[in-house]
């Protein structure tokens, strides 16, 4: 059996990735949830907003941890598995990822210890300024692997140098490196959904306490905070998404036809398919629902505006096309669901109804997978998407391996990782399960009854 290393690589880089971001959005979130629940204990002095902050500190604590532990590994993959692509990019990507780990990943740890050993040790002010320091700690090291990841996508302030496997990119301009036509937009639109998912993690488990008939206070104030900073975080979410979405239009034209199985361009606006499944063979999506014009809409804010399709590129240069579709559309059809149920509590919530909707606290529970689920397949979109490019328009993933690592190595470290974030895994929910069985500890005394 003949073992292919660039997709065996390709294949670890995809699992260590998809696996480290189960952790940073909800971390991200998290962080800006914890700096609302303290500013209203600091503003209020009441008691249930400091056992708030208290027990999602303990959260975020140990997904923090899960976070740190498996991205390193990734770090490592670049120089182990991708030798070429490293040496390509390393000039570029060096003043970022050193920003990263100096700046805000210092900034994040530090103040993190004053927050979890805080408690009781320093003053309300002093605890809340380093809980906003871990926050925007955890948002900056997010800008600058956004940055990063999106120069890949947009190149910018570059040039390029040498010649053969010396080949590689130079920054000329670190302002427009980082400012690179889509860093912004997708950082937006990363923070949008890193808020997102830890939204509906602080709504399951006040649902669940609600149901429970446990911490009933905590829950009401918990669901309060989760379905208001849910409602905007997803207006956020889809506002930068769509501003995406033409930029991915405008610089990327391959991805988006691929994300929308458009293969052939016509004069008029381009229907944007609901469902469907597209057929490469004969070219055409099957089983369609369209709006019509609506990927023109999504472009070019016009339902009129043609659309280039698959057919004004070599075939050479097409994203996997199936992939590519069906993620996108898991992507966009998660965030309507989430942003629909958010939608149907808060109707709920204004006609006092909420805490008694058993139905509804359900299906709130349910829901905690979904924005976890979103932000994986929204991350297969956006990278298989640039396929067959690892740096748009100059470098092939085919041709950024390492020619010194066989395939049994890769497939021996890829089964090492698995077994070992399986037991990492395990060990997390079993912390995280009992932890919120626990419950958060009785600080003070409880303020009244929420109505």
């Amino acid at each position: 059996m003949h073992l292919d290393a660039e997709l065996l690589a390709r294949i670890q880089f995809a699992l260590t990735a998809s696996f480290h971001y189960l952790y940073p959005p909800f971390t991200i979130g998290l962080a800006w949830l914890m700096v609302v629940m303290e500013a209203q204990w600091v503003r209020t002095g009441d008691a249930v907003y400091d056992r708030m902050a208290r027990f999602w500190t303990k959260i975020f604590a140990a997904t923090f941890a899960m976070g740190v532990t498996t991205g390193i590994v990734m770090e490592f993959e670049f120089g182990t598995n991708w030798a070429a692509y490293s040496r390509f990019v390393g000039d570029v990507f060096g003043a970022p990822l050193a920003a990263e780990a100096l700046l805000s990943f210092f900034i994040e740890s530090t103040f993190l210890g004053v927050v979890i050993f805080g408690w009781d040790r320093v003053s309300k002010g002093l605890h809340f300024f380093a809980t906003i320091m871990v926050a925007v700690g955890a948002t900056l090291s997010s800008l600058w692997i956004i940055v990063a990841n999106s120069w890949q996508q947009t190149p910018a302030g570059y040039k390029i140098v040498g010649e053969g496997k010396n080949l590689h990119a130079e920054i000329t301009s670190f302002w427009e490196m980082f400012f690179n036509p889509s860093s912004l937009s997708r950082e937006a639109h990363v923070i949008g959904s890193a808020l997102t998912t830890a939204c509906f993690v602080v709504i399951a488990v006040s649902a669940w306490y609600l149901l429970k008939k446990r911490n009933q206070e905590l829950a009401k104030h918990n669901l309060k905070i989760g379905i208001t900073m849910g409602l905007i975080a997803t207006v956020l979410t889809a506002g930068a998404g769509h501003h995406q979405g033409q930029l991915v239009a405008k610089h990327q034209p391959a991805k988006l036809a691929a994300f929308e199985g458009h293969f052939k361009t016509v004069e008029g606006g381009a229907p944007l398919y609901l469902i469907g499944y597209p057929d490469v063979a004969e070219q055409r999506v099957r089983f369609g629902l369209a709006i019509p014009g609506g990927l023109s809409m999504l472009a070019y804010n016009s339902f009129t505006q043609p659309v280039a399709a698959l057919d004004q590129f070599p075939k050479e240069d097409w994203p996997p096309i199936l992939i590519s579709f069906f993620s996108f559309h898991a992507m966009i059809g998660l965030g309507t669901l989430m942003g629909g149920l958010l939608f149907l509590a808060l109707i709920m919530w204004l006609r006092g109804r909420l805490f008694e909707q058993r139905w509804l606290l359900s299906l709130l529970i349910l829901a905690l997978p979904l924005p976890f689920i979103t932000n994986e397949v929204g991350w297969i979109s956006a990278e298989v998407g640039r396929q067959p490019w690892i740096v748009q328009g100059f470098l092939r993933t085919k041709d950024a391996l390492s020619e010194s690592v066989s395939a049994g190595q890769i497939l021996g470290s890829t089964l090492m990782f698995i077994s070992i974030y399986s037991i990492l895994f395990a060990l997390y929910m079993f912390i995280i399960i009992r932890k919120i069985k626990a419950g958060p500890e009785a600080v003070g005394h409880d303020a009244g009854e929420v109505k």
